[in-house]
């Protein structure tokens, strides 16, 4: 498919559409780079051929406005470039406008004939010498022109002009530069599949070690068989071998011997064979990764132009500097990131920067400057707003709290610099008691604030009176992978999202205090209370006693825990997988992910985490961390039995009832059910209905029969919801018939509490 094609099924003015989208970006920035340095002849000659392609691309689809618009810029442009022109501010408005206009036209909205002739008068007066009043463009629609999401195609429509030299022609049908990158048109929803199932086969990939290493054991295991064939036939040969039994051993050395080279072979070829397939594996999903990522540049086109216009309608002179533009990110997050970062922007320069005459009185330059800074650092993306401004005015926010009946005048004098400043993140604050353009509607920062805890990230401000305030985002690098921390409890891992974690740390007992009945340790010189993992996430708690315990820190400056787990696994790169959608909100659990030997983990919710902590502290029911090992007595706890085909359910089923106290065995099918039961005692059999070799219909049959088992409790879980399903269930002697779509109001613990009562006896 070639690059034509992509474009094939546009008409002409979707594509005048796309080349006015792209050449508005050229005229914008240039114009923003003339309004610095308006003699700088290569913005002028970019501004111009920009101009002159549109002119050209409009004259094409019979978009006559579009010429008189682009003809006129372009005017303005060459009258610059020979002298007779200077492009101040104020004309650079009027060009900005017509920027604006060329993008309507190529756009659905409307534009009134007597704007484009407005616009197209005032340029040839300006040109021919005649100075007339320019107006300034409306602020907001500028700002709601320029929030280009991403950059479009640029497609170069053929231009003819007698005034000037024609820009240098593509072969005809070449859309694109010969060694350009092919530009194809994939659904979001694709990608992520892809991903997934890149990750999967990453996944897959890894179970060829294990293999390998079984047949290595086998290897092993046939070398010490011919070891004892070699001391049996010496043994037997002192002792005296017919010529029979004599050829027949010697037939078995030769076999064996044979099946060790071929052994030996298969063994070197399954060796190459993983490493190739690990290999192309982990490729295919670096690539597929690769293609959710874009540049950060792509999401930042129309800051520059929207910081100048916010400026210019505040009397106040702005530059914004973009650093990192080629630092690649997800495009999900890319494209969260628009409204804060235009929030976090026009905050700068409301907020931050001083007017010119404040400025230089303080001796700064009469024009800020704002840097919006992007980079990877430690596994994760950091993106900074930073201005050379005031600074937070810490008594205004602490009379804006006073106002707003946020804390009392007492209250308020008590609070810390970072207390004041976690204010500014609530919904509905504002410093400004009017409403205006730019702000004062209380809508901003607690925007940024959500994006940051959707993406699992974090925030930072810091400020320096007089010298400017800093905003700095910690965010994952994509949506899709995610660096965690995984953790063991009870011998079930469980990840943590790296970015979401302060610390992790051996603590010695003795290191343990007891602060207001609750137990903390130092920590950054602050004391961190103490909570035990097992407790908020429902897991059995029987480790051993210890000289040290494992602790992992989350929380942030104004609520932190630390958690103590049985021991830390190690960090690794997970690729997410959301939770059915029908099983509600797990608490304490935001996701799933495969580890790389296939094993399920669950990925914490670290926010629900420190929000279940809260209310078990506040509740007075936090456990306390015994010193030598972990608290909580050896009780007796009820077992159940989870038999179920598929492994998301019942590994759901199976935390869902540990969360709660429950001692659970799981079981793949209704035979590995059968078995287990004859087995082991249990105090509640859970079981499918639909499963390979028995079927749970049959299993509660025979489970009802046997003089042993018939008193266990049986609950049905099933998708099947008809009731002549449920009928079928009871009949064969279930005690319970839920189906699966109720497990999000809690039915499933509802049904197991009403037939066996709670976790412990």
């Amino acid at each position: 498919m070639s690059s034509d094609d992509d474009l094939s099924h546009l008409s002409l003015l979707e594509l005048f559409r796309e080349e006015a989208n792209a050449q508005a970006r050229v005229l914008s920035d240039g114009l923003l780079a003339l309004e610095r340095e308006p003699d700088d002849p290569a913005q002028l000659e970019a501004c111009m051929r920009a101009a002159h392609s549109l002119k050209g691309a409009a004259r094409i689809v019979g978009l006559q406005a579009g010429v008189d618009v682009a003809h006129a810029m372009e005017d303005s442009f060459v009258s610059a470039q020979s002298g007779h022109l200077v492009l101040d501010a104020r004309y650079i408005d009027e060009l900005l406008r017509g920027v604006d206009l060329l993008v309507r036209l190529g756009g659905d909205a409307g534009v009134q004939r007597a704007e484009v002739e407005g616009f197209v008068d005032t340029l040839k007066r300006e040109v021919a010498g005649e100075p007339a009043p320019l107006r300034t463009t409306a602020l907001a629609t500028n700002i709601l022109l320029h929030a280009v999401v991403e950059p479009p195609l640029q497609v170069v429509a053929p231009a003819v002009d007698e005034g000037l030299p024609e820009p240098p022609q593509r072969p005809a049908g070449a859309r694109f530069a010969k060694d350009a990158d092919r530009v194809l048109r994939v659904t979001a929803e694709h990608l992520n599949r892809l991903l997934s199932l890149s990750g999967e086969v990453l996944v897959e990939s890894r179970w060829l070690k294990p293999f390998a290493e079984s047949m290595l054991r086998m290897k092993r295991i046939q070398r010490d068989a011919s070891r004892s064939l070699d001391v049996l036939q010496d043994a037997l040969t002192d002792g005296g071998l017919d010529q029979r039994a004599h050829g027949a051993l010697n037939e078995v050395r030769q076999l064996m011997a044979q099946c060790h080279r071929m052994l030996d072979d298969r063994l070197s070829e399954l060796e190459n064979f993983d490493r190739r397939c690990t290999n192309l594996a982990q490729q295919m999903y670096d690539e597929a990764l690769g293609c959710r990522m874009r540049s950060f540049v792509d999401g930042t086109a129309g800051y520059a132009r929207m910081v100048r216009d916010v400026g210019r309608s505040l009397g106040k002179q702005v530059r914004l500097d973009i650093v990192g533009e080629t630092t690649q990110v997800d495009r999900d997050i890319l494209e969260l990131l628009d409204a804060p970062l235009g929030h976090l922007l026009r905050n700068a320069v409301d907020h931050g920067i001083e007017p010119p005459g404040v400025r230089m009185a303080l001796g700064k330059p009469a024009e800020g400057v704002i840097t919006l800074d992007a980079r990877h650092s430690a596994g994760v993306l950091q993106i900074s707003i930073a201005d050379d401004g005031a600074g937070i005015d810490l008594d205004a926010v602490r009379a804006a709290v006073v106002r707003r009946g946020l804390a009392s005048t007492a209250t308020s004098e008590r609070l810390s610099d970072a207390e004041l400043v976690e204010f500014l993140m609530l919904p509905g604050f504002s410093m400004r008691e009017q409403v205006t353009d730019v702000s004062g509607r209380g809508v901003g920062l607690d925007v940024v604030q959500n994006m940051i805890r959707q993406v699992r990230g974090s925030t930072r401000i810091t400020h320096e009176p007089g010298q400017g305030t800093r905003f700095a985002l910690h965010l994952p690098l994509t949506l899709s992978v995610i660096r965690s921390l995984l953790v063991d409890l009870d011998g079930e891992p469980y990840a943590f999202p790296l970015a979401a974690v302060t610390r992790t740390l051996e603590l010695r007992t003795d290191q343990i205090e007891l602060l207001e009945g609750h137990q903390h340790f130092a920590f950054e010189g602050r004391q961190i209370g103490l909570v035990t993992a097992h407790q908020i996430l429902g897991t059995r708690d029987d480790q051993p006693e210890g000289d040290a315990l494992s602790v992992v820190v989350i929380g942030n400056e104004h609520g932190a825990y630390g958690l103590v787990v049985d021991r830390f696994v190690g960090e690794r790169m997970l690729v997410v997988q959301p939770l059915d959608a029908r099983l509600g909100k797990i608490k304490d659990v935001s996701a799933g992910a495969l580890m790389e030997n296939g094993d399920p983990v669950l990925i914490v919710d670290v926010d629900d985490l420190i929000s279940s902590v809260e209310k078990l502290v506040a509740g007075g029911q936090l456990d306390k961390v015994r010193r030598g090992g972990v608290a909580g007595a050896a009780v007796k706890r009820k077992r159940v039995l989870v038999v179920d085909d598929s492994l998301t359910v019942r590994e759901l089923e199976r935390k869902l009832l540990m969360t709660r106290g429950y001692d659970v065995t799981i079981a793949i099918d209704g035979m590995d059910g059968w078995n287990t039961l004859r087995a082991e005692p249990y105090d509640l059999l859970v079981t499918d209905v639909d499963m390979p070799r028995m079927d749970g219909i049959e299993l509660v049959t025979l489970v009802k029969r046997d003089p042993n088992l018939k008193a266990l409790p049986v609950l049905i879980v099933s998708y099947k919801e008809r009731a002549e399903d449920r009928q079928r269930g009871l009949d064969a002697g279930a005690d319970y018939y839920l189906a699966k779509g109720s497990f999000h109001d809690q039915a499933l613990l509802d049904a197991v509490r009403d037939l066996i009562g709670e976790a412990h006896a």
